[in-house]
């Protein structure tokens, strides 16, 4: 295991394949210093965590590619936004993201809220603060994954980078309630013919599969996914409700049996990115 404190890196015993896969928001980390002087408690400040979506691709290392978990919590700096998405109300004499959905909703890389609105902190923060979070968790996270995804290609021809989170049930619309949403920023970040084996793998397991909504893809897939280098990124999102108790943040007892039919797309996937073959769209 590699990395730093903002994350770690588990590689494979034998690299067999060019994906890789990350999870940015399973940091669960908190600095007791942070805590205190937030306005929430630990409880309410972990609302906005992956949980367990480390664990749920645990399986990528057996498969043959690289795990890069996040350590540090996405209340204290959102790995899955670009260091640009300051948000005023938060750090001292930022500029204002003029027309930043995100930011304006204070979801910026120094989020403003967690889960419900509720404001994280008591004050502003500097703009060396602001930096030094950045310098410390947000550009060698990128660093890294970017590395990882480099060595892919070399190695395989192409890299597929699968970008692990989960979603509150609450954003899912009643009628439509898929348990799995792909991402791909609408074919900017992933070839079609990739994304629709990955796709095919989610549905063989049994899961429903919605396509860039309401998640296309953030920042990840926006810096790291250029299919016409045959660099791929697709964004997966998990229906926290089938796998977790999201008011207790605890496991269900259908965990294992969601996480047995991962580890299987997992390994599908890991198949897919080893091929030497071209597809159509590189």
């Amino acid at each position: 295991m590699a990395g730093t404190r903002s994350h770690s890196i588990i590689e494979p015993r034998n690299l067999r394949s060019g994906a890789v896969f990350s999870s940015p928001h399973s940091g669960r980390t908190y600095p007791p210093a942070f805590v205190r002087r937030s306005r929430l408690g630990l409880r309410q400040l972990r609302s906005s965590e992956d949980a367990f979506v480390d664990e749920l691709f645990a399986a990528a290392p057996a498969c043959g590619a690289p795990l890069q978990i996040a350590h540090v919590p996405r209340a204290i700096v959102d790995l899955n936004r670009s260091p640009g998405d300051l948000d005023p109300l938060v750090v001292k004499d930022a500029r204002p993201a003029a027309g930043n959905p995100r930011v304006a909703a204070g979801l910026g890389v120094i989020p403003r809220v967690v889960t419900g609105s509720q404001r994280i902190h008591r004050r502003q923060i500097s703009a060396r603060e602001a930096e030094s979070l950045l310098l410390e968790h947000h550009h060698p996270y990128h660093s890294d994954l970017g590395a990882l995804m480099r060595r892919a290609h070399r190695q395989f021809g192409r890299a597929v980078l699968i970008d692990c989170h989960s979603m509150p049930r609450a954003s899912l619309r009643q009628e439509m309630r898929p348990e799995i949403v792909l991402g791909d920023r609408h074919g900017a970040s992933c070839s079609p013919e990739i994304l629709d084996a990955i796709d095919a793998a989610f549905v063989l397991a049994g899961f429903r599969v919605a396509r860039n909504s309401p998640y296309a893809g953030g920042y990840i897939a926006e810096l790291h996914g250029r299919p016409e280098d045959a660099m791929h990124v697709v964004q997966v999102e998990i229906d926290r409700s089938i796998y977790m108790d999201e008011a207790a943040l605890t496991k269900r007892p259908e965990f294992t049996s969601v996480r047995s039919r991962l580890d299987i797309i997992i390994c599908a996937i890991c198949d897919l990115a080893a091929s030497r073959l071209p597809l159509a769209a590189e």
